[in-house]
């Protein structure tokens, strides 16, 4: 097959992505081990383990958006084979992670009344403030983690980036476990455990990262110490592209969020039920999310070589792999929901609770069939235009989108108090769907091929 071993082709483009799959994969495995062992603790703490780790998410995902970015910056500095930029680009994302790790952990003070405007059960509230709180102090190693990692990614050197996040989920597991159940020497925290061990395994690769970068031999060919400073021009730009990319992740977020309070306020079973898909798609998901990481370091490379035609080849190569994958993933979901659904399932008395979830979590699957393949569809030709520089007119659209398919909508239905667990999951659907169409076009279309991120 002609395409598997051509440049930007299948082999390559599985080369490159398969160790950030992985890693995506272990990220994904730390959220989905979280809910289960709280799923088994309580559903109280499995429907608040859902908004909180969402509402975190949301903060961090504007500054997590613009610290990515430094891995296009990387790309495309080793595309026009810039080798001594590289470290600068890397330094400007770390300037940039700094306070805004110090906001993060800011948001403790403001927990409280932040989950009072969601207007969830008492008991569910108090849950998603603590572990809300242990979450975003995390927030700024997972920043400076994120932005290290570029090193490796935005040259194409995945293996070390997985490797990595394996460790990070080696700890992370067991030390969930015992955090949350209380199991030998350590004390009996339930969700604030989960938070800590979350915490902890967010640091990890933050130090393993500064060990590998900072070395002599990185600094001889890509000035990873003496380039320190910033750099006024080189930060402008980095703000310039990397900025769009963070409002659009926060956008994105927001509008999951805001989706997510929403079912909060139908019911504790229809928000366990959603909990237990969202959790489904993340782990089932997660593999494209390294894909996209993986098109986005293929397209800036070839940009920064002046090859639009191979960043294009690139991204429809990417594209087959998403749909192969993703459509299988489908039918599982449709036709044996079950298994995916019970493995949340609490022990004990509490079973009994669990069964309206099981019934509910049926339905949702059909859902989340369809959302995973247009988002996958969605997902790889928003890689191939950040890789390229188009961030503003990401930015826009999912504005659009999230506005005019998923927060106006479910206004409007809750002032009417029509919203439903069958309303909002369609108006998630046509959110993705939008994004998927627009996307697609846009990529097609080509205005992205004239963009130049890096100085000449």
């Amino acid at each position: 097959m002609e395409r598997w071993k051509a440049d930007n082709g299948y082999r390559q483009a599985l080369v490159l992505g398969l160790p950030l799959v992985i890693s995506m994969i272990s990220s994904s495995i730390m959220t989905f081990t979280d809910r289960i062992f709280l799923g088994s603790y309580s559903l109280e703490a499995l429907a608040a383990s859902l908004p909180a780790s969402v509402a975190a998410f949301l903060f961090l995902s504007f500054f997590f958006g613009v610290a990515e970015y430094v891995g296009v910056f990387v790309s495309q500095y080793t595309g026009a084979t810039k080798h001594e930029r590289v470290g600068a680009a890397l330094w400007q994302g770390l300037w940039f992670c700094v306070p805004s790790g110090l906001f993060l952990a800011a948001l403790w003070f403001v927990a409280e009344p932040l989950f009072a405007l969601a207007d969830h059960p008492p008991e569910v509230r108090e849950l998603e403030v603590a572990y809300f709180r242990v979450l975003t102090l995390g927030g700024g190693p997972f920043l400076v983690g994120i932005c290290l990692s570029c090193f490796f990614s935005g040259r194409g050197m995945t293996k070390p980036v997985m490797v990595v996040n394996m460790a990070a989920v080696a700890l992370n597991i067991p030390l969930d476990y015992c955090l949350i159940n209380g199991i030998g020497p350590f004390p009996e925290l339930g969700i604030v455990g989960a938070g800590i061990a979350t915490l902890v395994s967010f640091t990890l690769p933050a130090v393993c990262f500064a060990v590998m970068t900072f070395t002599r031999a990185n600094e001889e060919r890509f000035r990873v110490r003496s380039a320190w400073r910033i750099d006024r021009d080189l930060f402008g730009r980095f703000m310039r592209f990397g900025l769009p990319g963070g409002v659009q992740f926060f956008v994105d977020m927001f509008a999951i969020t805001f989706f997510v309070f929403v079912v909060g306020r139908i019911g504790p079973v229809e928000l366990a039920a959603t909990n237990v898909a969202v959790s489904i798609y993340t782990l089932a998901f997660m593999p494209m999310i390294g894909m996209h990481v993986a098109t986005s370091i293929m397209v800036g490379q070839a940009m920064g070589r002046g090859e639009p035609e191979q960043a294009a080849y690139a991204t429809k190569s990417v594209l087959h792999i998403a749909l192969v994958y993703m459509a299988p993933m489908g039918v599982l979901f449709v036709a044996f929901p079950g298994p995916f659904i019970e493995l949340f399932q609490a022990r004990g008395d509490a079973a009994r609770d669990f069964a309206p979830v099981l019934a509910s979590g049926t339905v949702l699957m059909r859902y989340l069939a369809a959302f995973c393949l247009l988002d996958a569809i969605a997902i790889t030709y928003m890689g191939g235009l950040k890789g390229a520089g188009d961030t503003r007119f990401i930015m826009l659209t999912m504005a659009g989108a999230s506005l005019f398919c998923m927060v106006g909508p479910l206004l409007v239905l809750g002032h009417f108090g029509s919203v439903g667990i069958h309303a909002s999951w369609l108006c998630l659907l046509a959110y993705v769907t939008a994004l998927a169409v627009t996307f697609m076009t846009r990529f097609r279309k080509g205005p992205w091929r004239t963009l130049r991120l890096i100085d000449e």
